[in-house]
């Protein structure tokens, strides 16, 4: 089973291309498809698709990994999908609720807007180690060193927080199965005693994180980590793969920005 935030070992070109390539190419994809239209929902999903299929990540990695966010991009289709005015397709009187055409597009592309930037951050983990994702954001955020930031310790907390989400849903599975040999009922009845149910599984997670924190500053103090400039053992270097993913990158905005005017 592979978690959101794993990463996966692979001799693909897109593991090879520098880690300051990959965080702004997702932070840009990010940002496009916040801004996406119908034809751009389209050429954002086959990009996302071809570079999937040039990490060598299979689909079923990528549908485990997002197993666990796809009740929330449901729950923002059926927000929408209830409380959008509009062309009325369907009322249901007993619930004084109606389903409006807008609506059912607003719900699905909000969704489809969910699930894309889950599958930009879990190819970026995916196909990062996470030594390089720290080194590559001190790279990208060094000028803010400037301004007094501690740019190391930023990128250190995001890379140990990107690595607590799989081992986090690790413990959550290990905590349901716990509570399913000892006879809690997490599939069948009333879906508010499943909701108890499955909230009662929080405090023992959130115990665990607790005890996973103290124990990763306790290792971290008896390696002697401390605040302060430090040395990599791999230095960054920018050469022509990762050109040809910049440049490739590049081509796919210009596209949008194409199919934009052409959509207008």
């Amino acid at each position: 089973m592979v978690n959101l935030g794993q990463f996966i070992a692979s001799d693909s070109m897109i593991c090879r291309v520098d880690p300051r390539i990959k965080i702004v190419s997702t932070v840009a994809l990010s940002l496009l498809t916040f801004r996406a239209n119908w034809l751009e929902v389209y050429l954002i999903s086959l990009f996302l698709m071809i570079v999937m299929r040039m990490a060598h990540l299979k689909f079923r990695q990528m549908l485990s990994a997002i197993k666990p966010l796809v009740l929330f991009a449901a729950l923002f289709f059926l927000l929408h999908l209830f409380f959008t005015d509009g062309t009325k397709l369907l009322s249901v009187p007993l619930l004084h609720i109606q389903i409006t055409q807008e609506g059912l597009y607003r719900g699905a592309f909000v969704a489809w807007q969910f699930i894309a930037l889950v599958l930009s951050g879990a190819i970026l983990t995916m196909t990062t180690p996470p030594s390089e994702l720290i080194s590559g954001l001190e790279k990208l955020l060094y000028p803010l060193k400037y301004l007094g930031l501690p740019t190391q310790d930023i990128a250190v907390m995001v890379s140990m927080a990107l690595r607590f989400v799989p081992t986090l849903l690790e413990e959550f599975d290990r905590i349901r199965m716990a509570q399913s040999a000892r006879g809690a009922d997490l599939h069948t009845g009333k879906l508010t005693q499943r909701a108890k149910t499955t909230a009662l599984m929080a405090v023992p997670l959130m115990m665990s994180a607790f005890r996973r924190a103290d124990e990763l500053a306790e290792a971290m103090e008896a390696r002697g980590y401390h605040r302060g400039p430090r040395t990599a053992l791999r230095e960054l270097r920018i050469d022509g793969q990762d050109f040809a993913a910049l440049a490739w990158m590049l081509i796919f905005i210009a596209l949008l920005a194409i199919s934009r005017v052409y959509v207008n």
